[in-house]
């Protein structure tokens, strides 16, 4: 995130600066290198090869080998999740936190991060200093042009931790990396990391709307998140059962177990001094059932008078009118860019002839649209309305693949990123239509990423083994990927929890299932390339570092 951005969030932070993560750390990727500061004469450049990620295009080439000594063998590189994607090692005793020792800072908005690395290694925050002392870490943004704001670079030279990046978030990931690497009484290896991701989008979905998670739960994971490098949490909070988070614009509508705005503002600070974005989604025209509970006028019925379960009647002004009133409101909650507009299983859609069965929605399609108009172009334009509204507290919005429809003379907004998590709905298209059309897509792939409690409708527990071994953010439907020119249009992927069986785990057990997938689906987003340790390495790995 950037630094104005940050800095902006930081206000809401002031409940939890100091706050000691006590979670898994992480590692970083590449690109264009983070960091300006030159390699002193002497030192290594030979590229080694990382154990979680193996070599990088256009990373350095080797120009003369290391002095040899009698005192120090070749350093190796972290062993970190995500693996960190390049390491140049070189000779020396390396570096590991000592009481007394320092973290500073060149400005005063690496603090959060500074403070929090000082808590968690048992070293002192010293803040911003110009003098160098033995033992010193010391975190940089130097402002890199055109590098990914993400990356970082660690050095560990001369008893001493040097971490900087273009913004404060590559400096963030870089602490992760130097914590994950002493962890245990370990040793930073000699010599300098260079990392970012491959995917800016690395996120963790969670459905507290059907299951009630615990603030205290949330917050542990949004820790376990920071430390693996994810940068997205989004918050499923609204669905047929329950509505999860006090409103004051529609009180009726919210749920007896929920969040208050205070530990949603908690959340969020949290997240965000963790560099990572909480993702609203109020899923809409469909799954609106705790809405259409204390409104049950709003709900849509067929020309027969049949209920459709879920679904408001997008007919009816009303019902965009609760919907905008709830985004307007929940705009001031949520600060981060993304908002996730729903826009899936609209029942008036899940029936063969739409037209004929709910016929005041056709009506309304032809007086807006014109005499060819149909239901699809109605939803169509209902998502249009509900993305002006988020955009105009300047959010990006996202909607599920199959509020996308095919052939439409109303078409949904090009900068309405697709969610892709299926191919089961009528008329359903393959990722490549999407990308083809030029669309930004985000991988929800329910194959692999879908964590669905009591297992319903063929879905089983993802395996960490299988995303690791198997998926790849180009697998976006099935096991086949799509083709490499569309990665760019590809920007990372969600590992999601839904809970349409609440009571088949409890949220311990739902933090123990997602432990390794979560992990495996890390490493994948910030390095899709096949990996270079096997599952079982990985797996140890994984088991040491928590």
């Amino acid at each position: 995130m950037s630094q104005h951005r940050k800095r902006t969030e930081k206000q809401a932070r002031g409940l939890i600066v100091g706050a000691v993560a006590v979670t898994v750390a992480a590692g970083v990727g590449l690109g264009l290198w983070a960091g300006s500061d030159s390699d002193p004469a002497g030192s290594a450049r030979s590229q080694a090869e990382s154990p979680m990620g193996g070599r990088v295009e256009g990373a350095p080439t080797p120009s003369r080998a290391p002095s040899p000594t009698r005192s120090y063998p070749l350093s190796s590189t972290p062993r970190t999740i995500p693996g960190v994607r390049a390491h140049t090692p070189e000779r020396g005793p390396g570096w590991r936190p000592a009481s007394g020792r320092r973290v500073v800072v060149n400005d005063a908005g690496l603090a959060d991060e500074g403070r929090l690395l000082a808590g968690e290694l048992g070293l002192t925050y010293a803040g911003q200093k110009d003098d160098i002392r033995a033992g010193d870490v010391r975190l940089t943004v130097n402002g890199g042009k055109g590098a990914n704001p993400e990356s970082y670079r660690m050095t560990v030279r001369g008893g001493r931790v040097a971490i900087s990046g273009p913004d404060d978030a590559g400096v963030f990931y870089g602490t992760r990396t130097l914590k994950q690497a002493v962890h245990g009484g370990g040793t930073a290896p000699e010599g300098v990391v260079r990392d970012e991701p491959a995917k800016p989008v690395r996120g963790f979905l969670l459905d507290i709307a059907r299951k009630n998670f615990t603030a205290g739960w949330i917050e542990d994971r949004v820790r376990e998140l920071g430390d693996l490098k994810f940068n997205r949490l989004q918050l499923h909070f609204s669905d047929d059962q329950a509505w999860r988070i006090e409103s004051d614009s529609h009180p009726e509508i919210v749920s007896k177990e929920h969040l208050t705005k205070a530990q949603v503002k908690r959340i969020v600070a949290l997240a965000a001094q963790r560099h990572i974005t909480v993702v609203p989604e109020i899923d809409s025209p469909g799954h609106l059932g705790a809405v259409i509970a204390a409104h049950p006028e709003l709900q849509l019925r067929s020309g027969a008078g049949n209920a459709a379960r879920g679904a408001v009647d997008i007919s009816n002004p009303a019902s965009a009118k609760i919907v905008d009133d709830l985004l307007n409101e929940y705009a001031g909650l949520f600060p981060g860019a993304d908002w996730h507009l729903g826009g899936d299983e609209y029942r008036a859609l899940m029936v063969s002839d739409p037209e004929a069965t709910y016929p005041q929605l056709a009506t309304a399609a032809r007086k807006a649209y014109g005499a060819g108009a149909t239901v699809e172009d109605l939803t169509t334009g209902w998502l249009n309305d509900r993305a002006d509204t988020v955009r105009a507290h300047g959010r990006a919005p996202i909607a599920w693949n199959d509020g996308f429809f095919r052939g439409t003379s109303v078409r949904a907004a090009a900068d309405i990123r697709v969610g892709y998590w299926t191919g089961k709905e009528i008329g359903a298209r393959q990722p490549v239509e999407y990308l083809s059309a030029g669309r930004k897509v985000v991988n929800y792939n329910d194959k692999f990423l879908y964590y669905v409690l009591g297992q319903p409708n063929q879905f089983y527990y993802p395996t960490g083994q299988r995303i690791y071994e198997e998926w790849t953010p180009r697998v976006l439907r099935g096991t086949t990927p799509v083709p490499s020119k569309y990665d760019s249009q590809i920007l990372g992927g969600y590992f999601a929890v839904w809970c349409d069986f609440p009571n088949a785990q409890t949220q311990d057990q739902v933090a123990t299932g997602i432990r390794m997938p979560l992990r495996a689906t890390v490493q994948k987003l910030w390095d899709p390339g096949k990996p270079a340790v096997t599952w079982t390495r990985f797996k140890a790995l994984a088991d040491r570092l928590s």
